[in-house]
């Protein structure tokens, strides 16, 4: 026999004997009782996810794991076809982390689990049905027909959605901060308008064009216009026709302070940093228009700018508001401990919730009112004990246990007190309070990129963060800008029009001939 031979027969032996020893070691999985179907028949329970965001991923996931297929339908509904990890949005628009590796797949990352595109616009408990508006495809902008489907329990992960005023102008100037898609396109936004303004000379287009406001100074507003002003410096840097003091980034906050979620001392030595930078903060002052980018603070102040970006505030999703689901005043779905929906402390079979959209008690505070705060901190831990008490009401009450009654008496309840709070302010720049100490500069921005990659969910994404930030620091920078990603048609319907104006010229030429 030969030497390698010997080689594969003993590595074929050595997988098959671990292959057996992990059969052997695993555990065996719980007894789901199944649901009855409309002809009788039985399957197993169906679970519809409502919202495929972080929440949403991670309690699919977690679920998956812990039941076969054969044991339960895990359904889970999002406009988009993945998870969008929305703390690195300030890092996407500042070109220092890829936009798709924000994001992950939900046909990738979640096997085993029926992925459903569309919205869910109405949401009727009492028979167990959500209604799903199918995606409106950008050829035809033709909307399909609304769908029902059935659940036998309903997890409620959708998340907040940008939370607007009646100002004039702002639908239609502005641009909001939740999705990938929207630090994509302020990222070309600001390049692209540095740009522009380096090739004209007229004083009044420049400086509107160089000219960005923020609304809203939490930790959105905060970080994104601290990374966008780094990433404006830098590229500010490499043109010869424009100065740094001819960019001006605007921060409008109505309240007294930015990053409201921090002591007083590390918000104001946030507003410090950001004001030697130059960014122009502007407390208690409010947005009161911006027609045709003319912005109008409260103040008196009066500018253009070809540049809002709206990110003051979230609400929850308008359709839990509609529902037959309790709901706080806030628009929150009003839930226990252990993320069961409740309303007024009984318990409404069949539905959960957790993160953004969930007022869930936050037990590890003095006021018995208390919720808790809409972090990915939050959301992360309470999918992962939503997902356990999901799966101890699915497989019933453990053996020996009394017949009814006690399952519920299993089930955990979410108390995590808040470990601390983090916010970049551009590469190596970072304000943060961790377990009661403030930290500050570098060290705080190196503990917001520690955490948030840890929270990132799939090792996939992991990696690919932390290769892009590799590939700045070796690289430095991307500062190239794609402008015209919003209009991407637009080179080919104006070749087409040259076209056209050609073949009319010959045509008359013709004719006249």
């Amino acid at each position: 026999m030969s030497r390698r031979t010997t080689i594969a027969l003993s590595t074929a032996g050595l997988l098959a004997a671990g292959a057996a020893l992990a059969l052997a070691v695993r555990p065996t999985r719980p007894n789901v009782p199944t649901a009855s179907a409309p002809d009788g028949r039985s399957r197993p329970p169906r679970v519809v996810i409502a919202g495929g965001g972080y929440v949403g991923f991670c309690t699919a996931r977690a679920l998956r794991a812990r039941l076969g297929t054969d044991q339960v339908e895990i359904a889970i509904i999002d406009p988009r076809p993945y998870m969008t990890y929305q703390p690195f949005l300030p890092e996407v628009a500042a070109g220092s982390i890829q936009p798709r590796h924000v994001i992950a797949s939900h046909r990738r990352s979640l096997a085993g689990c029926t992925i459903i595109t569309g919205s869910i616009t109405g949401i009727d408990h009492a028979s167990r049905t959500v209604t799903i508006a199918p995606p409106v495809p950008g050829s035809t902008q033709e909307e399909g027909k609304p769908y029902q489907i059935g659940y036998d329990h309903l997890v409620l992960a959708l998340g907040a959605e940008a939370r607007t005023l009646p100002i004039p102008g702002l639908a239609e100037q502005a641009l909001g901060f939740k999705q990938v898609e929207e630090a994509l396109a302020l990222r070309n936004r600001v390049l692209s308008r540095i740009e522009d303004a380096a090739s004209t000379w007229d004083a009044e287009r420049r400086r509107r064009l160089l000219t960005f406001v923020f609304v809203g100074g939490g930790f959105a507003g905060v970080e994104a216009i601290a990374e966008l002003e780094d990433m404006a410096r830098a590229l500010v840097a490499t043109v010869d026709s424009v100065e740094q003091a001819d960019v001006r980034f605007i921060l409008v906050e109505g309240s007294r302070r930015i990053l409201p979620e921090l002591t007083e001392e590390l918000s104001g030595y946030g507003l410090e940093q950001l004001r030697e930078r130059g960014i122009d903060v502007r407390l208690n002052t409010f947005l009161s228009s911006c027609v045709d980018g003319h912005v109008v603070l409260s103040d008196g102040t009066e500018l253009d700018a070809d540049t809002i970006v709206w990110t003051a505030g979230v609400k929850a999703a308008p359709v839990l508001s509609e529902s037959d689901l309790p709901v706080e005043a806030r628009g929150r779905v009003t839930t226990l401990p252990t993320l069961q929906v409740a309303r007024d402390g009984v318990v409404v079979p069949g539905a959960w919730a957790a993160g953004d959209c969930a007022a869930v008690p936050d037990l590890t505070n003095e006021d018995p009112q208390a919720t808790c705060a809409p972090t990915a901190q939050h959301a992360v831990r309470q999918a992962a004990i939503l997902a356990d008490n999901l799966v101890a009401i699915l497989t019933g009450p453990a053996e020996g246990d009394a017949p009814s009654g006690q399952g519920e008496q299993r089930l955990a309840v979410y108390a995590h007190e808040n470990l601390g709070t983090v916010a970049s302010l551009g590469i190596g720049k970072g304000v943060a309070r961790i377990m009661g100490q403030n930290l500050r500069g570098f060290t705080a921005w190196t503990a917001h990129r520690g955490y948030h990659v840890y929270a990132m969910p799939t090792l996939n994404r992991k990696v690919r963060i932390m290769m892009d930030w590799l590939a700045a620091a070796v690289f430095r920078r991307d500062l190239a800008s794609f402008g015209s990603i919003a209009e991407p048609g637009a080179a080919f319907a104006t070749a087409a029009r040259h076209d056209a104006d050609l073949a009319a010229r010959r045509k008359a030429a013709d004719s006249g001939s």
